[in-house]
């Protein structure tokens, strides 16, 4: 064993452990752990990592960065199993990781069948759930030129995704300050070959006129938003410190559909956040129907110490998971009928490791027996086993 990078959480680490592999130019034994902080849960599955890979590889030094290692050094380096820790505004630098050469083993898929590229890292806003500002700080964009020549890296690749911690927020920092829909029009013109471009999560209200018209009507952008929704109800997201209100996200959901009707829609959505009443969770589960949310993130509310909400009126634990489980539901149920509506339908399948793939919709596909991980085939599914399309 060279090494390997473990990373969790979002995609935006998945496309910095790539970074730091290729930064890798011999030495000893690594172990380095990616680790996410977003939510409480996620810290905890960060340590767990940290002592099952100690177990694993007891001879390997074994380093620590990411959000939770940021946020919790001092706890993180106090972990016997932990022989350094790197914060976050540390591990992207090429000295650093110069002696400590490490292969890529992630747990998620994706390597050799998409290329996460981040265009910007960090988040002016101040949500007053999230901690990840304190382990990431603010925005900073990439240069149009340092995304194109990151995309070029991954040569031979049919999709290339657009990774960040706020995605919008892109150019924002930048001279003349371009938006994200001047980044994905000037990828799309560098890439002409290029079939799939895909956008993680993005906040609704920074949707520019320019990718509004990208997402909507250019084939080679995905047809699949994964909105930062956050809440259904209009006093929650106040108290959240969003910058939509519910009318927004369903007004810019049927504007969407009405332009790209085969548009899917998924969402990032926190159950039994601080002050929540029954009638603001029916307005979390309504939402659901209403938009359409057919791939979901749903989070049971876990306090950040340190955030504004923590300091609310909480909802009992057990409430919460229960509110959650509802929301988990109702979009479970909206998928089940998405994918129904999709049977007998001819798609075009990025095949994958596990002999799935995803269409652009991101709905998940069986693919034919052989077919190469990364390429482009088209199926026409008959029927749904274990939400999976065959």
């Amino acid at each position: 064993m060279s090494g390997q990078v473990v990373s969790l959480g979002c995609r935006l680490n998945i496309a910095e452990s790539e970074a730091i592999s290729g930064f890798l130019d011999g030495g000893p034994p690594t172990v380095v752990v990616n680790s996410c902080a977003v939510t409480a849960e996620a810290v905890r599955q960060s340590r767990r990592a940290v002592r099952r890979l100690r177990k694993e590889n007891p001879e390997a030094r074994l380093v620590v960065t990411g959000c939770a290692a940021t946020i919790e050094q001092n706890a993180f380096a106090a972990m016997a199993e932990v022989d350094a820790v790197v914060p976050n505004a540390d591990k992207l630098k090429p000295e650093l990781w110069t002696a400590a050469p490490v292969s890529t083993a992630h747990f998620a898929k994706g390597k050799h069948t998409r290329a996460f590229v981040p265009v910007q890292n960090g988040c002016d806003h101040a949500c007053t759930f999230c901690i990840i500002p304190q382990g990431r700080g603010t925005s900073v964009s990439f240069e149009t030129r340092q995304v194109i020549e990151a995309i070029a890296r991954h040569e031979g690749v049919n999709e290339v995704v657009l990774t960040g911690v706020d995605v919008t927020s892109w150019g924002a920092d930048l001279a003349a300050s371009p938006r994200l829909g001047d980044l994905v029009a000037a990828i799309l013109g560098a890439f002409p070959a290029l079939p799939r471009l895909r956008l993680s999560s993005l906040d609704g209200v920074e949707i520019d006129p320019l990718l509004f018209d990208l997402i909507t009507q250019e084939p080679r952008v995905m047809p699949h938003v994964h909105l930062s929704l956050q809440s259904g109800n209009d006093m929650v997201l106040k108290r959240m410190k969003r910058r939509h209100s519910r009318r927004d996200v369903i007004d810019l959901v049927q504007r969407m559909k009405k332009r790209r009707p085969g548009l899917a829609i998924g969402a990032d959505l926190i159950a039994g956040f601080p002050t929540e009443t029954p009638e603001m969770h029916a307005d979390n589960v309504s939402i659901v129907r209403e938009c359409a949310v057919v791939h979901g993130h749903v989070f049971p509310y876990s306090p950040r110490p340190g955030t504004p909400a923590a300091r609310m009126p909480q909802v009992d634990p057990m409430l919460v998971k229960e509110r959650a489980a509802e929301v988990r539901a109702e979009v479970a149920k909206q998928r089940r009928d998405w994918l129904r509506s999709l049977l007998g339908m001819p798609a075009q399948v990025l095949a994958e490791r596990d002999g799935t793939g995803h269409a652009g919709h991101f709905a998940t596909y069986r693919v034919p027996e052989g077919t190469p991980v990364g390429s482009l085939v088209t199926v026409t599914p008959t029927k749904i086993v274990e939400g999976i399309l065959e």
